[in-house]
């Protein structure tokens, strides 16, 4: 937060909400180092409304009450100009209850698409109908994937993106399954007859979970059979799971950062942070323009006031930001098609364009 002595009016204070623990703890090093390099260049210019902006990151790996808590703390501080990070949508929710529109709080996930979200909170990510599903319909024109089975982790976002797998598809899904975060053992689901009767598995799960569900998967023979496809695994999961785990494996994301309007991206990337930076993956890719976003809107608006900027997003405003000119509608931006890859060891090669 400030130094003594210093004028709030003279910085942008960004709270930033990152996993540092559990079991998506693993995307945090991607992300703030990517949020670190928004940062920079943001300073290096005009700052947003000429102030220089500085970002604190504090835990969203806790419960999502921890978490909230000490917002609502924070916010009370009147320290606070805004809200990004990429944590889960449990975090998400207990969050925006407690901020209720005080400032502008950006989401850099992958999302579900609820009736009930708060307008407030503008999405940076992807909701099913961008990612999961146009990757199950490639899949099954592909390889004739036909009958499948949701995996996922039991909570907002996986149940909810489950639910509209299953009203796409609703004579395909032949098992589905949810685990607590921070599931180590899934035998009881990988020895499970019904199983053996899907051809693709759609997995929901995160962090560590996705490393050890796709270790154990690969160790009892399925990836040889039954291909996994996912919208939430990037090359650290891959690494972490190690390259014989991640055999007919295929990610769905329009966040890809090598693939960015921004070429450079990289190259900044690393001469900022130098040779064994983490990579950069598309979790950190999410980050770092949320943060630009946030410069974008408030340029557009000349507020952070979340009124103005929510009359902004209600009027399909585009905002330039590093990867080129972005439209919102309400809360969401209007994405590109995403792209579909495989993984191949502990990387992704993008195959295609998904419709």
């Amino acid at each position: 937060m400030f130094s003594f002595g210093e004028s709030p009016d003279e910085v942008v204070e960004v709270l930033n909400i990152v996993p540092l623990q559990g079991p998506v703890g693993i995307v945090a090093p991607s992300c703030e180092a990517a949020i670190s390099l928004a940062a920079k260049e943001i300073n290096s210019g005009t700052g947003i409304l000429g102030r220089q902006v500085r970002v604190t990151t504090i835990d969203g790996g806790r419960s999502p009450a921890e978490v909230a808590d000490e917002v609502s703390a924070l916010l009370a501080t009147g320290m606070v100009d805004a809200i990004t990070g990429w944590h889960i949508s449990a975090v998400r929710q207990a969050v925006a209850r407690v901020t209720g529109g005080r400032v502008p709080y950006l989401f850099a996930n992958v999302y579900e698409e609820l009736p009930n979200e708060p307008a407030e909170v503008v999405m940076i990510g992807e909701a099913p109908s961008g990612h999961i599903l146009p990757a199950m319909r490639w899949l099954s024109r592909e390889f004739g994937t036909r009958r499948w089975a949701i995996i996922g982790n039991d909570y907002i976002w996986p149940v909810a993106t489950g639910r509209d797998v299953r009203a796409a598809y609703r004579d395909a899904v032949h098992f589905e399954r949810y685990v607590p975060l921070g599931t180590r053992d899934f035998g009881s689901i990988l020895t499970d007859p019904l199983l053996d009767r899907v051809d693709g598995i759609v997995m929901l799960l995160v962090g560590m979970d996705a490393v050890r569900f796709n270790q154990q998967f690969t160790a009892m023979g399925r990836a040889a059979t039954q291909l996994r496809v996912s919208p939430v695994v990037d090359e650290q999961l891959l690494l972490a799971a190690g390259p014989g785990a991640n055999s007919d494996l295929y990610v769905a994301s329009s966040l890809f950062p090598d693939v960015s309007s921004d070429p450079d991206r990289l190259a900044r990337y690393h001469h900022m942070h130098g040779r064994f930076a983490p990579k950069l993956t598309y979790f950190g890719n999410t980050a770092y323009e949320a943060l630009h976003t946030l410069r974008a809107m408030a340029h557009a608006v000349g507020s952070l006031e979340v009124p103005r900027m929510r009359a902004a997003l209600e009027d399909g405003v585009v905002l330039e930001t590093p990867s080129g000119a972005r439209m919102y509608r309400d809360n969401h931006v209007v994405r590109p098609p995403s792209l579909i890859a495989r993984a191949e060891g502990v990387d992704l090669r993008i195959l295609d364009t998904l419709y």
